[in-house]
């Protein structure tokens, strides 16, 4: 069953963001679920929203959810960054192939 994780707040911004993409992926910016360092990714997706920055992922499972916190929850430490996911069973979920990049 697919997983979706929500981290949030005012305390997370889009600098926090970045340089946690950078330190996962290598990369500047996320382009698709390959750049992940685990298999499972269904959906991401992060912005700004009217209580600090929000990212959304979707996993295809709890276990590959569970993976990838492994290898981000170091991360997120060394980068000061408290926010601790909601965590929740997908009730519904509708997926294209579309990529959107601002």
């Amino acid at each position: 069953m697919a997983v979706i994780l929500v981290h949030q707040g005012p305390e997370l911004t889009q600098e926090m963001y970045e340089a946690a993409v950078r330190r996962v992926t290598g990369k500047d910016r996320a382009e698709s679920p390959s750049d992940w360092p685990v298999e499972g990714l269904l959906v991401h997706a992060a912005g700004q929203g009217p209580n600090g920055f929000r990212v959304v992922d979707v996993w295809e499972s709890e276990e590959a959810a569970r993976q990838f916190g492994e290898k981000l929850e170091p991360i997120m430490a060394e980068l000061n960054i408290p926010v601790e996911p909601e965590v929740y069973p997908a009730h519904t979920l509708i997926t294209t192939t579309a990529l959107v990049t601002a």
